[in-house]
């Protein structure tokens, strides 16, 4: 399902890299407004396969035009798809990502991009207390061929209030924890693209469980959810 607009979509993509201004996009605006009428289905079918096994609330397709304010890149337009998928709150945590772009830079991602300094601060405490079973989540030899390991920023040493010899540092001193799986071009042409992005995402639940568990209980496992 999509190939073709997928295929569309990568080949827009590279001409809009060559063509990244007003004039050129706004003469092929109609294409591209036709591509992304087609690719908003291929997010609303992952959203639908998502909700088989897990509960989200939204789906969110970020627009093509760049906010250039505050940004030393001035070329108005992305050149690619994103979008988010957002777990329901607040007794789910975590989202997911697509994104799709030429030159086999297309990925998906989950996690925790921007955790609240609340919910970084339990997290962190978490590890603190006990790191056995999140090391045992994601060291899982099924879970690792399908999403590696952590990517995300982390502090250069250890966050205010931990110590930097702790055996769990190498966690605590995290800023995001995110999970990514790169796709090349061909990857994401081919027939199985979708059902292998539903595989991944739903390889990622015993993470999310956790993860979820902890950001909704305190640190002696009261539940932090009013009933």
């Amino acid at each position: 399902m999509g190939t073709s607009a997928l295929k569309s979509a990568l080949n827009f993509f590279k001409q809009l890299e060559k063509n990244n201004n007003r004039d050129w996009f706004n003469e092929n605006k109609p294409e591209f407004k036709a591509i992304e009428t087609e690719i908003k289905k291929i997010y609303n079918s992952v959203l639908e396969n998502l909700n088989k096994h897990d509960d989200i609330d939204k789906l969110k397709l970020f627009r093509i035009y760049r906010d250039v304010r505050f940004s030393k890149n001035k070329l108005p337009y992305k050149t690619h798809f994103g979008g988010s998928f957002h777990r329901t709150k607040p007794k789910l945590r975590g989202g997911y990502y697509l994104h799709i772009q030429p030159n086999n830079e297309s990925f998906i991602a989950t996690g925790f991009w921007e955790p609240a300094k609340a919910d970084l601060q339990r997290i962190r405490k978490e590890f603190e207390m006990d790191d056995s079973e999140i090391r045992k989540i994601i060291g899982n030899k099924s879970f690792k061929s399908i999403w590696g390991g952590f990517v995300g920023d982390e502090v250069k040493t250890a966050p205010r209030g931990f110590d930097k010899e702790h055996k769990a540092i190498d966690l605590i001193k995290k800023k995001q924890y995110i999970f990514v799986k790169k796709f090349t071009d061909k990857a994401v042409l081919d027939a199985n693209f979708l059902d292998d992005i539903n595989t991944s995402f739903k390889a990622i639940r015993p993470y999310f469980d956790y993860m979820s568990d902890v950001l909704t209980t305190d640190l002696n496992g009261v539940s932090l959810i009013e009933k």
